[in-house]
């Protein structure tokens, strides 16, 4: 094995092989696909992305919120512009201009390819006076409190900045053209997977992510443990191979069943964002939330729904009671999800156009406590309680995401947790 990869398979190995060795080769197979997945995953993302914006080291902004058009990532938020761009600093290092933002949060969250967050610059880390930053690889040289260094050649710049509203808008775009990048100018890069790519071609497509990628010395372990396996398998068994993929796949796209929840929802572990050697996870995230702040900046929790999977069916109408105040210093917003085929969560086209509520959405109403009610399904609940409505699809399941931004530390370690969505009473 080198360490630029995963090993091809030896085709001088034997050709019958004991039953045992095929079902250690599909746990090899399966635990390579877990442990690559995030590069595929950003390698996709990649491809779209800068099929609409261009080339590497280009900065782009989004200067609409998402709405339920968008299909480029799942669970997308509606509180903030994205401005992207992807990294390749195989040629040198680039800069990344931050503007003043006065007291409009943002956040610059630069990933490398394993979907790591290197660092977050933004309203938490580096306050909103702006600065100039300079973004290095892995093995260039650089130093001093302006240096951020990313874990390899490659990397995604995913800025949020925050909108209060259609009227702040203008505002907000303002605030976007003051980001700029520069850095050596580069051609879309040519290395994709598809995660439902056929064995052979999935494992090449890996082979050249992880070689302009190499991962880290501490993955060590389980390459070596994948490489020891895969280097024994014969031609023959290609099927064992492809089974150990397809298992470990389907375990992944039914992950949903294995969420844990508490008082009615699921809450991300403490190494959201940065998995170090929490593989499945990393590979579950990429799955459904690729992106991901880590939990210091936002935290994203689940209702559980009706369903085994998390989900609620739809068909029933369900209401949230807040507090006055959630524990935390940044702002706050509830989002509906429709289910798409593959199960992965995108916005919902609804009469209002509204896709999330928040604690910024115009024309909330409070009550006489400053609590909040928010009322949750099909059809509209109507009189005052429109203005707090929440529209589901018209048909199909849906889940519901919370995003609290920029917790305080009862919502990190527990001590506080959300109450569960109910079934409203009518």
């Amino acid at each position: 094995m080198t360490r630029r990869g995963l090993p091809q398979t030896s085709a001088s190995a034997s050709a019958s092989q004991p039953i045992g060795r095929e079902a250690a080769l599909a746990a090899a197979a399966g635990e390579a696909f877990v442990y690559a997945l995030p590069l595929i995953e950003m390698a996709a993302v990649r491809r779209n992305t800068l099929g609409r914006t261009g080339t590497q080291n280009t900065l782009s902004h989004q200067r609409d919120l998402v709405d339920h058009r968008a299909r480029w990532v799942t669970t997308p938020n509606n509180d903030t512009l994205y401005s992207v761009a992807w990294l390749d600093l195989t040629q040198g290092a680039v800069r990344l201009t931050i503007p003043p933002t006065g007291d409009r949060y943002f956040s610059a969250a630069l990933m490398d390819m394993f979907t790591n967050n290197n660092a977050v610059l933004g309203t938490r880390t580096i306050g909103n006076a702006g600065g100039t930053f300079k973004i290095i690889g892995p093995h260039q040289t650089g130093s001093g409190p302006d240096v951020v260094r990313v874990a390899t050649p490659h990397a995604w710049l995913l800025i949020r900045t925050l909108v209060d509203g259609t009227a702040d808008l203008a505002a907000a775009r303002q605030i976007q053209d003051g980001f700029r990048l520069d850095g050596p100018s580069d051609s879309p890069p040519d290395d994709h997977a598809e995660r439902n790519a056929a064995v052979p071609a999935l494992f090449a497509s890996i082979q050249r992510l992880m070689a302009s990628n190499p991962p880290p010395a501490t993955d060590a372990a389980i390459l070596r443990r994948i490489a020891a396996a895969l280097e024994q398998a014969a031609p023959t068994a290609a099927e064992a191979i492809a089974e150990g993929v397809a298992a470990a796949r389907s375990a992944l796209m039914a992950g949903g069943r294995r969420l844990e929840f508490i008082d009615g929802w699921s809450y991300p572990r403490a190494n959201l964002g940065n998995f170090d050697q929490d593989y499945r996870y990393r590979a579950a995230v990429a799955l459904w939330g690729i992106g991901a702040l880590p939990v210091a900046e936002a935290m994203y929790m689940r209702a559980a729904g009706n369903l085994e999977n998390g989900f609620f069916d739809g068909t029933a109408d369900y209401q949230l009671h807040l507090p006055a105040r959630l524990p935390l210093n940044g702002f706050w917003s509830l989002t509906m999800y429709e289910v798409a085929d593959d199960n992965q969560l995108f916005l919902t086209e609804n009469p209002l156009r509204r896709y999330a509520i928040g604690d910024r959405t115009d024309g909330l109403r409070r009550n006489a406590d400053g609590s909040i009610t928010i009322w949750i399904g099909r059809s509209d609940p109507g009189g005052d309680r429109t203005a707090n409505w929440l529209p589901a699809p018209k048909r199909g399941p849906f889940s519901l995401i919370m995003r609290c931004y920029l917790p305080r530390q009862e919502m990190l370690s527990g001590r506080w947790r959300l109450p569960p969505v109910r079934e409203a009473a009518g």
